[in-house]
């Protein structure tokens, strides 16, 4: 399947997000890979891992450089994160891929929430939780990737800061290790779904894909370093109510079975 040239401007966003605000990757991918592309729904979930699991493992490299990468908080909440979205896969494989879209527009709804609420997140460390409940944590946002296909950025920066005791640069650098684990281990699963169900993937567009939003990734973080945080989040939590507010148009009454 040739890529259109309206999805490249989706493409690049996806990066641009990620480089902006170290999450909403996969919030983007999968609109894009749907709507814009035109995939199966449950060939789009599996290509968002991909997706950004590719871009996230790239970006954390330069964060291992530095040294910004807490591996202590990698094993706590991302060894259970790669278990849990391994079990949302499994899961997945009986659920219609329209369902999961419908609930792939509610995570959106949440986090247009946690991007709006008034939450500063700031670079003195908070006293961290118990190890099991951070383990916790990291197992039920797993799921959620591997049942809708998101990276879970914009639950994981919040979560390593405030229940992690993370600063938020080494929240940020974590989050990206966490997030390739996560959908490494989902979309190693949904390889199975996929021969399970007679769908393949088009690996010409995922590359071409996660190329593109590289390059976005770059660009975002050059300008995250230009305008506020708080702003950023504030247009982004915007952009996913209206996106969110579509895709439950759009899937509901598909899932339920009327016609519109």
């Amino acid at each position: 399947m040739a890529i259109s040239l309206l999805a490249w401007p989706g493409a690049i966003l996806i990066g641009v997000s990620l480089g902006l605000l170290g999450s909403g990757g996969s919030i983007i991918t999968v609109p894009v890979l749907v709507y814009l592309i035109g995939q199966d729904e449950k060939v789009a979930i599996a290509g968002s891992l991909f997706v950004v699991g590719s871009i996230a493992a790239i970006g954390s490299l330069q964060y291992v450089r530095d040294r910004l990468i807490d591996w202590r908080t990698v094993f706590v909440f991302g060894l259970p994160g790669m278990a849990g979205t391994y079990l949302g896969a499994m899961i997945a494989a009986f659920i219609p891929g329209i369902v999961q879209l419908s609930l792939f527009a509610l995570v959106m709804l949440l986090a247009s929430y946690l991007m709006l609420r008034p939450v500063t997140l700031t670079d003195a460390p908070h006293e961290p939780r118990e190890t099991w409940k951070i383990a916790v944590d990291g197992l039920f946002v797993g799921v959620m990737t591997g049942l809708v296909g998101v990276g879970g950025g914009f639950l994981i920066v919040p979560a390593l800061v405030l229940l992690g005791g993370l600063a938020i640069h080494n929240a940020v650098a974590t989050s990206l290790v966490i997030i390739a684990l996560k959908s490494s281990s989902g979309f190693y699963k949904y390889l199975d779904v996929l021969d399970q169900q007679n769908l393949v993937l088009d690996w010409h567009t995922l590359l071409l894909v996660t190329g593109l939003g590289f390059v976005g990734s770059i660009a975002g973080a050059k300008i995250a370093r230009r305008v506020p945080q708080d702003n950023l989040k504030k247009w982004f939590g915007y952009f996913l109510i209206v996106m969110g507010i579509y895709i439950l148009a759009r899937s509901v009454p598909e899932a339920l079975g009327l016609q519109i």
